[in-house]
C-alpha cells in the first residue's frame, strides 16, 4: 500500500507530480491510500516506485482534476487517480457521462465550482491597520470565510486580479492567503475568526436595506444563492429577516403608492386652492413623493450616496424648516437633522420655545455629497446646478404641506427657496418671500455655529440664532391670532 502525503499548499501539484509517478509505474488505483501531510499515514507504507514508461490524458483531465484534487474529504484525489489509471486503456472515458466514475468526477467538480463561485460573491472586506511602512498609500483590508471545500489556492488569483490596488488578507480555517505590496504569500496555518467590525458596515447595511425590493422577494431562490452558513460573516444578512417580515406591508404601500407625481405646471395649478387641505388627501401626496423621491435621479448625487433623505414632520405643519443638504449620519438613517448639526438645533430650538415636532423638516438637496478620505465621509459643497435640480421636491413638498412660514437655513437653502443664497450675514433676521410668495425667516445653518473656532463669536452667533428661532415662534403665533 503507497500513502503518498501531500502539502496543504501546493497541493495538486505534488497530487499531480506523485500521481504520475505511480501511474507509470503501474500501481493500480485501491493500491494508493491518498491524503495530506496531516493525516497519518498507513502501517503498510510503502516508498514510491521509480518511474517506467509514459502515460497519456486527454486536455481536458487537467481542467477536472483541478476540480477534483480540493475536495474537502479527499475522495477528490482517490477518483482523479482512478480516471487516470482507466485512462490509460480507454481513451473516450470522460465522455461517457454514464461511467460511475466519470459522473462522481463530474458531481464533486460542480461542487467545487459552487464553493468557489460563494467565495467570489461572499467575501466581504473590512478596512484594517496597514502592515507596510507609511510611504505606501495603499489601504490594507482583512477578511473571513468558510469554505467547503480546500479552495483557497484556486481562488487567490480571482482576488489578485479584482484587488490589485489594494492589501489585503483572506483568512479561513486553514489558510491565511496575503496580498501585501503586490506579493502574494498562502500559510497553512490553523486560525479563528478575527475581530473584523467595521463603521462602514452601518453604511452598507443601510444601502442593501434600501435597494431591498419587496415585491420581487423570493425567499426560498435567496436561501439557495446565499445558504444560511454564510449569513453570520455578512453584514447584510443580520437585516434580512427584518426585511422579510416587512416586504408585505412595504409591497403593499408600494400598490398604494403607484401614481405618479403631477408636473410642476399642473402642480402650480392647485396653489390656488384653499391654504389647508385636509390631511387624508396631503398624506397621500406625500406618500407618493416620498416614493419617487427614493428613485429620483435628476443629478449625479444619487449614485454615491446611501439614500434620498426625505423630509419629516406634519403634513399640515404651520412652519417649514428648510435646510441644505443631508450630512453622514442622515445619508445612513434617512432621516433629516440627526446628525451634530441637526442636534445643536433641537438644543437651541428648545430654549427658543420651538418645538420641532410641530414643524416639517427638510433640506433643499435631498441627497448628500461627500468627499471620500480614508473611512470618512467629509460634506461637499452642492454645485447650483444640483441644487436647482433639487428645487423640484422642494417646492411639491411647500406645495403639499402648504405651511405658513419657511424658516430658510443657510445660503444653499436661500437660494433654492428665492434663487439668491449671497449675503446671508447680512439677511439673517429679515424676513423675505419664497418663489411663491410664502412668507420667509432666512437665518445661519447650525453647522456654521459648529464650524467657529473662536468661543467668543460662536457665543454671539448662537445667541442671533436662537433670537431668530424665538422670531419664527412669535411669527407663527401672530399668523395664527
Amino acid at each position: 500500500m503507497h500513502s503518498p502525503r501531500l502539502p496543504r499548499i501546493g497541493t495538486y501539484s505534488a497530487w499531480r507530480d506523485t500521481a504520475r509517478q505511480l501511474a507509470m509505474a503501474g500501481v493500480p488505483a485501491h493500491q494508493v491510500d491518498w491524503g495530506l501531510s496531516d493525516n497519518p499515514k498507513s502501517m503498510f507504507d510503502r516508498p514510491l516506485p521509480s518511474e517506467q514508461g509514459q502515460i497519456t490524458v486527454p486536455a481536458s483531465f487537467a481542467d477536472l482534476t483541478r476540480s477534483l484534487i480540493p475536495e474537502r474529504n479527499g475522495r477528490g484525489m482517490t477518483l482523479a487517480y482512478t480516471l487516470l489509471t482507466r485512462l490509460q486503456d480507454t481513451s473516450g472515458l470522460l465522455s461517457n457521462r454514464a461511467d460511475p466514475h466519470v459522473a462522481e468526477a463530474r458531481d464533486i467538480a460542480k461542487s467545487v465550482h459552487r464553493d468557489l463561485h460563494k467565495m467570489h460573491a461572499f467575501v466581504r472586506f473590512r478596512e484594517a491597520t496597514p502592515q507596510h511602512s507609511q510611504a505606501s498609500q495603499r489601504r490594507t483590508f482583512v477578511s473571513w470565510f468558510e469554505p467547503d471545500h480546500r479552495i483557497e489556492e484556486p481562488v487567490a488569483d480571482f482576488f489578485v486580479n479584482r484587488f490589485g490596488d489594494m492589501d489585503w488578507k483572506i483568512i479561513t480555517p486553514e489558510v491565511t492567503v496575503t496580498y501585501l505590496d503586490r506579493s502574494l504569500t498562502l500559510k497553512a496555518v490553523a486560525s479563528s475568526r478575527p475581530d473584523l467590525d467595521d463603521p462602514l458596515e452601518q453604511l452598507w447595511g443601510t444601502y442593501y436595506a434600501s435597494i431591498f425590493n419587496p415585491a420581487r422577494l423570493k425567499p426560498n431562490a435567496m436561501r439557495a444563492e446565499m445558504p444560511r452558513k454564510y449569513w453570520k460573516n455578512l453584514p447584510e444578512a443580520r437585516l434580512i429577516p427584518g426585511l422579510i417580515a416587512g416586504a408585505r406591508a412595504r409591497t403593499t404601500a408600494m400598490q398604494d403608492a403607484n401614481a405618479t407625481t403631477p408636473s410642476l405646471h399642473l402642480a402650480r395649478r392647485v396653489d390656488q386652492t384653499p391654504r389647508r387641505t385636509p390631511e387624508a388627501i396631503v398624506q397621500t401626496d406625500l406618500t407618493r413623493l416620498s416614493s419617487g423621491l427614493s428613485t429620483c435621479t435628476r443629478c449625479p448625487l444619487h449614485g454615491p450616496a446611501t439614500q434620498a433623505v426625505r423630509g419629516e414632520g406634519p403634513t399640515d405643519a404651520p412652519l417649514m424648516i428648510v435646510g441644505e443638504l443631508p450630512g453622514d449620519q442622515e445619508d445612513i438613517s434617512g432621516r433629516p437633522f440627526v446628525g451634530p448639526a441637526g442636534q445643536l438645533f433641537d438644543r437651541i430650538a428648545q430654549q427658543a420655545g420651538l418645538n420641532r415636532k410641530a414643524a416639517y423638516v427638510t433640506n433643499a438637496v435631498k441627497h448628500f455629497k461627500f468627499i471620500q478620505r480614508g473611512k470618512r465621509r467629509i460634506h461637499d459643497r452642492p454645485a447650483i446646478s444640483e441644487v436647482d435640480a433639487c428645487r423640484w421636491w422642494l417646492e411639491r413638498e411647500l406645495l403639499t404641506v402648504n405651511p405658513d412660514l419657511v424658516l430658510a437655513m443657510g445660503a444653499i437653502a436661500l437660494h433654492a427657496l428665492t434663487g439668491d443664497g449671497s449675503r446671508v450675514l447680512k439677511r439673517r433676521g429679515g424676513t423675505e418671500r419664497t418663489r411663491d410668495g410664502r412668507p420667509l425667516l432666512v437665518t445661519l445653518h447650525p453647522s456654521c455655529l459648529l464650524r467657529l473656532p473662536e468661543s467668543q463669536a460662536r457665543d454671539r452667533a448662537t445667541e442671533d440664532f436662537r433670537n431668530d428661532l424665538v422670531h419664527a415662534v412669535e411669527m407663527l403665533r401672530v399668523r395664527a391670532g
